[in-house]
């Protein structure tokens, strides 16, 4: 039976091939690849038993826990999308994904039942409920027809499917964003490994047949062992793993429920972790200010290298884990939903290398000159999305062809290319301040902010002023035991950015507020401001 660059024939041929070796831990559960393969087969059964086929979608709601990813590979082992859900939704949420997606199966955690149950009236295409046992009492009482996860997989054997499928199979991916309600971005499976997977591994020959996976999996005493702190159920987290599972890594993920600096370290310490993956500084910095506690006893030498998918580090993070880490490697990478990933770093800061499906388009889909100091939109080509699940609208807005018909997609975020080609990401358009003319995108001033010895962490937003019409504001979560002034940050910001682009009003906060994934989070920024 042929291989296609298809999620679930990737993994399978690394199964095949390292079945013994470990390939996800979480909390207190581990699975090696062979039993990680042969369980979700057997889920893979149980939802083609109930009708659950190509096309058709699987939601999956629950924290990070390793029957998520078996969940997961199930669903794309019987050429169906998976939907992720994020488990703080209330139950309006909820039902809009599950009903915009068109879910027909829910993989869900016990506790969240009774939400599930609330909206099943609205449901109308849901027929199957899976439920994961996470402690809460009461059965399934909530919905009678639910079947337990582990009863489903015992009913059923463990041998491969025979299922021939497509590198042309639906991802499916909702993504939330900062305003609006989520929308589902959709991949081809081939095409999402191409952007933001392993077109190139390790020997930088592009990856054309799943069986030449077999010659690059990586010696077991070598091998990366990944702590993602992340949830899961954020592309950059999912996507972060696959590069792992598929080299024949061992993924690593954060089961607490609730972010916990020593918790992530404990985990580090007990799996004997080698890296680290997290969203930029709003988990990086907090982690690494945990080893200096007092009562700091973990053995984490193991730790080798960090990296950040779906936000950048700040030059003084890095310094941070260079003086506590020395050697360690530190990289991030731009990228999106839409986007894949994007692109690796060319030095500090918001600079990145061109490639040659990654360019900046101005106004007419032209490239943008470099050294131009022209402001234009990051666009990338090639192996892209189809678009917007069921949005025509926001499809032909973000995914548009150029004067040659080449296909672009456009996120949104604006940028500048030097003349040696590289690119400087100035922010997403959606939050760009206008002060009295002036474009200030919030990464430049958050970034100047954050050098600053009192600043934990900080969100920096536009509000109304009479005069210019925005304002520049910043919402501060100082660092314990510290405390700061609007005319001590504004002072400091002049070191590192022009004075239009200085913060006028400040707010500081106990936490800044953020999505689970560790995005920032500007609608609740803006509201601090309207609330005071």
């Amino acid at each position: 039976m042929a291989r296609s660059l298809n999620l679930a024939d990737l993994f399978e041929v690394v199964a095949e091939e390292v079945p013994d070796r470990l390939a996800l831990a979480c909390a207190d559960s581990h699975r090696t690849y062979g039993e990680l393969d042969r369980r979700s087969n057997q889920l893979a059964r149980h939802l083609a038993e109930r009708g659950i086929g190509k096309d058709a979608k699987v939601a999956i709601y629950a924290w990070n826990r390793v029957e998520w990813v078996e969940a997961l590979l199930a669903t794309y082992k019987v050429r169906a999308a998976a939907i992720n859900i994020n488990y703080r939704y209330v139950a309006e949420e909820l039902r809009y994904v599950l009903d915009d997606s068109d879910a027909e199966a829910v993989v869900v955690e016990r506790a969240y039942l009774p939400t599930l149950a609330a909206i099943r009236s609205q449901l109308p295409l849901l027929k199957q409920v899976i439920v994961l046992d996470d402690g809460t009492p009461g059965g399934n009482a909530a919905w009678p027809d639910a079947i337990d996860f582990e009863d489903a997989i015992a009913a059923q054997s463990d041998a491969p499917l025979g299922i021939e499928r497509s590198g042309e199979d639906l991802y499916l991916l909702y993504t939330g964003g900062t305003t609006g309600m989520p929308k589902g971005v959709m991949w081809r499976h081939q095409d999402l490994f191409k952007a933001a997977l392993m077109s190139l591994v390790m020997t930088g020959s592009p990856v054309t047949d799943p069986e030449q996976l077999r010659d690059r999996i990586v010696a077991e005493d070598t091998r990366p062992i990944t702590m993602t702190i992340a949830p899961i159920m954020h592309g950059a987290a999912q996507w972060g793993m696959y590069i792992g599972l598929f080299t024949g890594a061992t993924a690593v993920l954060y089961g607490a429920h609730g972010f916990d600096p020593m918790e992530v370290w404990k985990g580090i310490a007990t799996e004997r972790c080698n890296r680290i993956m997290v969203v930029g500084d709003a988990i990086a910095r907090p982690l690494v200010e945990a080893l200096d506690s007092p009562d700091f006893d973990l053995d984490v030498s193991c730790v080798q290298a960090i990296g950040s998918g779906g936000a950048l580090f700040s030059g003084v993070v890095k310094d941070e884990y260079r003086a506590r880490f020395p050697g360690i490697a530190i990289s991030d990478a731009i990228g999106s939903s839409e986007m894949g990933a994007g692109g690796s770093p060319a030095g500090e800061g918001q600079r990145f290398r061109l490639t040659e499906n990654m360019s900046v388009l101005d106004d007419d889909m032209r490239p943008i000159a470099p050294g131009s100091s022209e402001v234009g939109r990051l666009a990338r080509k090639g192996a892209i999305p189809m678009g917007y699940y069921k949005d025509q609208a926001k499809t032909d807005a973000t995914f548009v062809p150029d004067p040659d018909g080449v296909r672009w997609v456009i996120p949104g975020d604006f940028a500048t290319v030097e003349e040696d080609g590289t690119i400087i990401m100035l922010g997403r358009g959606t939050a760009c301040i206008n002060t009295g003319g002036e474009k200030v995108f919030p990464d430049e001033v958050e970034a100047a902010l954050k050098r600053h010895p009192a600043v934990e962490d900080v969100l920096v937003v536009g509000i109304p002023d009479p005069r210019f019409g925005q304002r520049v504001a910043a919402v501060v979560q100082p660092r314990d035991g510290m405390t700061t002034t609007i005319e001590e940050l504004g002072a400091f910001a002049r070191e590192w950015v022009a004075g239009y682009k200085v913060p006028r009003d400040l707010r500081l906060v106990s936490v800044i507020g953020r999505t689970a994934s560790g995005k920032a989070d500007y609608a609740w920024a803006k509201q601090v401001f309207a609330d005071s």
